[in-house]
This record gives C-alpha cells, sequence and structure tokens, in this order.
C-alpha cells in the first residue's frame, strides 16, 4: 500500500466514525432533522423512520417556500427547527399587524394573547392554531428515509409514511402540566 492509499483508508475511516458519532448523538437526544440526514448521507440513513412536522417536499405549500427563499440559501435547506422560527416569526409579525405597532409596544402579553386568538395558516406548516399554552398545533408527519437508488435530486431524502392530525400530534393540553394554564 502506498501512502496516499493509507490516507484514503484513514480519511474514510474518520468519515465513517464521525457518521456513526453524529448518528449516535442524534438517535440519543432523539432529534433527527432533515439537515442532519443530508449530513450523513442516504447510505447511512436509508431506511430510518422519523417524525418532522416539516418537510420541504411535503406539499405545494411547502414546495413554494423552499423555492421562495431557495435563492438566499442555496446550499443551506430548512429543517422543521428553521420552518418553526419562520412561522413563530411570521405570527408574531401578523398579530403586531393586526393590533398595530403602538399597541403591541406598549402590551406584549397583548401580542401574545392575539397570537393565540388568531388561527394559524402559513406555508410550512399549514392550518392549525396556538393552544393557551403556548404549543403550536398542527400535523405530525411519520417519514422513511430513502435508498440513495430512490432519491431523483441532493435533498430527496424522505417517503412519508403517514400523518397524525393536529388533534393527535401533541400532548393533550390537560397533560401538559403548564403554569400558565389555568383549569
Amino acid at each position: 500500500m502506498d501512502r496516499s492509499e493509507g490516507v484514503d483508508a484513514i480519511v474514510d475511516l474518520s468519515n465513517s466514525a464521525l457518521a456513526l458519532a453524529v448518528s449516535s448523538l442524534c438517535l440519543e437526544k432523539n432529534k433527527v432533522v432533515v439537515t442532519n440526514v443530508h449530513a450523513l448521507g442516504l447510505e447511512t440513513t436509508q431506511g430510518l423512520y422519523l417524525t418532522e412536522s416539516f418537510y420541504w417536499d411535503l406539499n405545494e405549500s411547502t414546495r413554494a417556500f423552499m423555492y421562495r427563499i431557495r435563492p438566499k440559501t442555496p446550499r443551506h435547506w430548512p429543517n422543521m427547527v428553521h420552518a418553526g422560527d419562520y412561522a413563530a416569526t411570521l405570527r408574531c409579525l401578523k398579530a403586531v399587524a393586526d393590533m398595530g405597532v403602538p399597541a403591541a409596544k406598549a402590551d406584549g402579553r397583548a401580542v401574545v394573547a392575539r397570537m393565540k386568538a388568531m388561527p394559524t395558516d402559513d406555508d410550512c406548516f399549514g392550518k392549525g392554531y396556538i393552544r393557551e399554552d403556548g404549543r403550536k398545533i398542527h400535523p405530525s408527519y411519520l417519514f422513511q428515509v430513502k435508498a440513495p437508488a430512490e432519491s431523483r435530486q441532493e435533498w430527496d431524502l424522505y417517503h412519508l409514511g403517514a400523518t397524525t392530525q393536529a388533534n393527535e400530534a401533541f400532548r393533550p393540553l390537560r397533560e401538559g402540566g403548564c403554569p400558565f394554564v389555568h383549569a
């Protein structure tokens, strides 16, 4: 074996060890999202089942969102955390616009109350609402990671397996233990 083959073997071993460490961490913390799957690659993650509340290729609305932001972030595609940040910010801005900026600046609690009172509908999560405890209620999805041969492009990573409807996707309000909820 010449020197370059030895270096290639070490790099392959390092990549394998890194993939194992990252995947173990993600699975241990139960936080595998599309960006983890992309980073680890389909060869490593194929067949894995996971739940997410957002996937860029889920429906026409999620694809419209992706194509709208893609020119600004061509190499960085959003996962459900990014989509949640977008939807929450959009929700807050809509509440402020509905109330008027002076009223919103004067009373942050009123902004939160307005956010909860208005039904939600955005390109990332669709129709839903914000519960009394502040939890955003919307469907969740079970996905299976595709095999490399099934993928049509770099970020084509999931098959939709099942949909959990919004009213079943999150812990019931009465079981949450939120101190802000008064029964």
